[in-house]
């Protein structure tokens, strides 16, 4: 490559209720990497949560990058890159899927590897461990995701419905997903799984259509949000918040921000979840936002 490329990379959010590793979409916050090959490796890192981001070779991307070269059996040169972030780290909101698929992104164009969006989709849910949030990186909008008996990612995008509208509630602590995720069961019964079969059914069909009078039933789960509320202040109050134009809430991931569907002109709905937080002591922050059409581009 000659000269600077730029790659943006949409925030996600997964889960979106019963949707458990299968269902994400991608919001208009950015991770913005400007990257060329240089005679060394110099990271430099500006925006949110900056100083959370190592500008070594320690940084995420860097290691990511190179996994990249090493699997495609390439010889990876040192890259100045510049990394200007807006996505919240650990707050649920795919920070590292949106990493991996910069990474992935900049592999592709830096060492000329040929790979198109699946390629890119697939690598990045190896290294990720689910596919929900690659899938919004590289896809946009609302996606429904797999991977198949053959190791393989695959995923299927869907417009989202114009009528509907997203915010997120970012409490000010950040939670671990593996910590978030230690605290599930390791088996469900056959009730709760039919349960979220149906809901997660009912919401892809819903959001296919546009059709508002299913929630907030589709958003309704039994497999990750109960056991998270045990250890998350105020997410049980948030599941059961009801009001007008409020189609309903879920938690965004791991959490701990929690993704608010509304319908458009109910943006005070969000209000209603940090205010449960403040009741808890809590500080967060509402970030009314689009949902982001493209997934990664790269110019």
């Amino acid at each position: 490559m000659n000269g600077f490329a730029t790659v943006r990379v949409p925030a996600s959010s997964a889960n979106l209720g019963p949707g458990f590793d299968a269902l994400a979409l991608a919001l208009g916050l950015y991770l913005e990497c400007r990257f060329q090959v240089a005679e060394r490796l110099t990271i430099r890192v500006s925006g949110r949560d900056a100083a959370e981001i190592p500008a070594d070779e320690t940084n995420l991307i860097w290691k990511t990058i190179l996994d990249a070269a090493q699997s495609a059996n390439r010889a990876c040169p040192p890259l100045e890159i510049e990394i200007r972030n807006q996505i919240p780290v650990g707050k649920g909101l795919g920070s590292s899927a949106a990493a991996r698929v910069a990474a992935l992104a900049m592999a592709d164009r830096a060492l000329e590897l040929g790979w198109s969006r699946e390629r890119v989709l697939d690598e990045g849910a190896r290294r990720e461990g689910h596919p929900d949030n690659v899938a919004a990186c590289v896809l946009g909008s609302v996606v429904a995701s797999a991977v198949g008996s053959d190791g393989r990612a695959r995923a299927v995008r869907l417009e989202m419905p114009s009528e509907i509208r997203v915010a997120v509630v970012a409490p000010n602590y950040p939670l671990a997903t593996p910590e978030m995720r230690a605290v599930l069961p390791s088996r469900y019964s056959s009730a709760d799984a039919i349960f979220n079969v149906q809901r997660t059914a009912l919401l892809v069909a819903a959001l296919a259509t546009g059709n508002r009078s299913a929630f907030p039933a589709a958003l309704e789960d039994r497999l990750h949000q109960p056991y998270r509320a045990a250890v998350m202040p105020g997410l049980e109050e948030i599941l059961a918040l009801r009001g007008p134009g409020l189609l309903g809430c879920a938690l965004s991931g791991a959490g701990p921000s929690v993704l608010v569907f509304f319908e458009k002109g109910a943006e005070g709905s969000a209000e209603l979840v940090r205010e449960v937080f403040s009741r808890k002591g809590l500080c967060a922050e509402v970030l009314l936002l689009n949902v982001e059409p493209r997934g990664y581009t790269i110019v």
